[in-house]
């Protein structure tokens, strides 16, 4: 029996996997941070065998609310996840579970590799639409890649969607690849319809080395690169330095920000009430978005969330206060589960994949019904 973690957004240190009914683990946490709670791992040669699967630190790790309520993923080919059995007591998460091969990989959620990540980027930019630019590179030196969308002229709005500022977030990168594969579904007629009236700029993956390393929020260099966007260091937040100078060049008028909540068991977006200045008609476009979201998309809801901003408090450190502030634009984090959504569960997967890239379609419908006010 062994347990591996040296891959693709690998992170897991083995302390004792001598029996399977009793196999002691701890997360390793973010590169200078404290932060963690990312795992995944390969379990090989315990096929047929109840195992145990002890994660001693979890009750230290940056959110352990989140894991109340909270069911590991697996998966056999890391293509299907499926929800385990998971129990978090007296501070140790253990996940048990009898495999049905001698392999099986457990997660936090379903990872979006790398490889995933550089496929679909390349598909797309097969696209006669298309247009992929290298904005900068990473602290590992790693491009940074920008897709976009529909030919760019002065008169259309301009819509910024990105993803993975927190590496651990899968779900985002996930939700985004349903955006995509939407927009570039020329059989679509919103899609059409949306591309004559604006230009889109998608950007799948900010944190592409923190995503690698299996860090949960942080960079190569343990920055929390949504607390960044006030004032980027190149050096230390390449990622948000290159990003935020290209949105200064090209211009904004909407930008949803797509991330996981590790303790709320819903979809939500979160806005931008603390921003000086406050232009509450932006405010009420962005609320209106989650109305016209929750229309069309039952897993989507608007009722639960995030304590709002008292005005004038807002952290401009973070994207969507930063956003709506620095480009008087409609900005918001699209907030998704780790658990399952409490109002539309599904057992056998909790918030999926699928379920998040479903999610991402339904926001380009929300986009469209409130266009004419940005």
């Amino acid at each position: 029996m062994k347990i591996s973690s040296n891959f693709d957004s690998g992170n897991i240190n083995v302390i004792d996997a001598s029996s399977p009914g009793n196999i002691r683990l701890s997360i390793n946490k973010d590169n200078n941070s404290h932060f963690y709670q990312w795992f995944h791992f390969r379990l090989t040669g315990a096929k047929g065998q109840l195992c145990a699967l002890n994660i001693e630190n979890a009750a230290d790790a940056a959110y352990p609310l989140g894991w109340e309520n909270y069911q590991a993923v697996a998966s056999y080919d890391h293509e299907t996840w499926f929800r385990v059995s998971t129990v978090y007591k007296n501070g140790v998460l253990t996940i048990q579970h009898v495999p049905e091969t001698d392999s099986v990989y457990y997660a936090y959620f379903a990872p979006y590799s790398y490889d995933r990540h550089q496929e679909l980027v390349s598909s797309a930019a097969t696209h006669d639409r298309v247009r992929l630019e290298v904005i900068g590179e990473s602290c590992d030196g790693r491009d940074l890649d920008l897709l976009t969308i529909g030919e760019e002229d002065e008169d259309k709005k301009k819509i910024w969607i990105f993803a993975r500022q927190h590496p651990g977030e899968s779900m985002a990168e996930w939700l985004v690849e349903g955006v995509l594969e939407r927009l570039l579904d020329d059989s679509d007629a919103l899609s059409r319809n949306l591309l004559e009236k604006c230009v889109f700029y998608v950007m799948p993956n900010v944190n592409p080395d923190g995503s690698i390393r299996g860090h949960l929020r942080c960079n190569a260099k343990g920055q929390n690169l949504n607390r960044d966007w006030a004032d980027p260091d190149p050096e230390l937040s390449p990622e948000i330095y290159h990003l935020r100078a290209k949105m200064d060049e090209k211009g904004l008028d909407f930008s949803l920000d797509c991330h996981g909540d590790e303790a709320l068991p819903y979809n939500f977006i979160a806005c931008f009430e603390g921003v000086p200045d406050l232009n509450q008609f932006n405010l009420d476009t962005a609320y209106l978005f989650g109305r016209e979201l929750e229309k069309v998309n039952p897993d989507f809801q608007n009722e639960k969330g995030y304590e709002k901003n008292e005005p004038g408090k807002g952290n401009l450190g973070m994207s969507t206060n930063q956003i709506a502030h620095r480009f008087d634009a409609v900005a918001m984090t699209l907030e998704m589960p780790f658990k399952d959504t409490a109002d539309s569960p599904n057992p056998e997967t909790g918030w999926s994949p699928e379920r998040s890239r479903k999610l991402g379609y339904s926001t380009l419908d929300a986009l469209s019904a409130i266009l004419e006010r940005l």
